[in-house]
């Protein structure tokens, strides 16, 4: 993040009481010191500070029209795979993200979750994973499992993160504040109350969901300082990571077989000392 001076400290403290098996576990209380005014990264009326990339076309060859603004908001059609990508990279910030789901779903997703993300640390080749993204660490914005980190890198330990997780029962690694630490360098780190029962069909909720109903708007802010990620989804910690590499990058919004909508992208600049 490019600041040469500190603005006037301001602090927020995230404090979340949830209920496990009919008892009461406080989640996180964590205070952030920014050191920079507020940034929106999107202005209401265009794209401008972002290009498009959709595979299989490049960039900005857009000719359905997957990623547009309409009415204040950031319109994802879902019809193609790609994102859009900022022109800048940032480092060390808090990105708040609000965004909720469209009724449209396309092939090969058309009867499976509802599926997005947010790429963070986004680095080298446009289309560098699977012809689509750049290699970044992902905030996952996906029904059910909203929250998820994935590693959407190259293989090697320059894309990786280490996160706490519980004890393996089944398929998944779930995050868990006090659990072992693992870190991988591929695959994902599913948000604490992620359904184990979870399928990839359209409309799937789980018993212990934060994100709303389809149509409802959401909040999703990644606390960015150093090596850690901290994901919150309409107020709750629902993941963490740390040694996180890499630790800057630019930002990507996903298009995945879903239609989105985005109506605020704003960053502001967090002081890491």
């Amino acid at each position: 993040m490019k600041s040469t001076f500190l603005y006037t400290c301001a602090f927020i403290s995230f404090l979340f009481i949830a209920e496990s098996c009919g008892t009461k576990k406080v989640i996180q209380n964590e205070t952030v010191k920014y050191s920079g005014k507020t940034q929106s990264l999107f202005n209401g009326k265009d794209l401008d500070g972002w290009y498009k990339f959709v595979k299989g076309r490049g960039r900005d060859i857009d000719p359905k029209t997957v990623f547009s603004v309409k009415d204040g908001m950031i319109h994802v059609s879902g019809e193609e795979y790609g994102c859009i990508t900022t022109n800048e990279e940032y480092s060390d910030y808090k990105l708040v993200v609000e965004f909720k789901w469209g009724e449209k779903t396309y092939a090969p997703r058309i009867d499976r979750a509802r599926d997005g993300g947010i790429l963070l640390h986004s680095k080298g080749a446009d289309g560098g994973y699977s012809g689509t993204w750049m290699y970044s660490i992902e905030c996952q914005i996906i029904e059910g499992g909203t929250g998820d980190f994935l590693v959407v890198g190259d293989g090697t330990k320059q894309f990786s993160l280490t996160s706490n997780v519980a004890p393996k029962t089944g398929k998944g690694n779930v995050y868990k504040s006090d659990g072992q630490p693992l870190t991988i360098n591929s695959g994902r780190i599913d948000w604490w109350g992620r359904d184990p029962e979870w399928k990839d069909v359209l409309g799937f909720r789980g018993k212990q969901d934060v994100e709303k109903e389809v149509g409802k708007w959401n909040r999703v802010e990644c606390i960015v300082k150093g090596d850690k990620i901290s994901a919150y989804l309409n107020g709750v910690l629902v993941n963490e990571a740390y040694h996180v590499r890499p630790t800057k990058g630019k930002i990507q919004l996903q298009s995945e077989g879903a239609e989105m909508f985005f109506r605020k992208v704003e960053i502001t600049p967090i002081a890491v000392n």
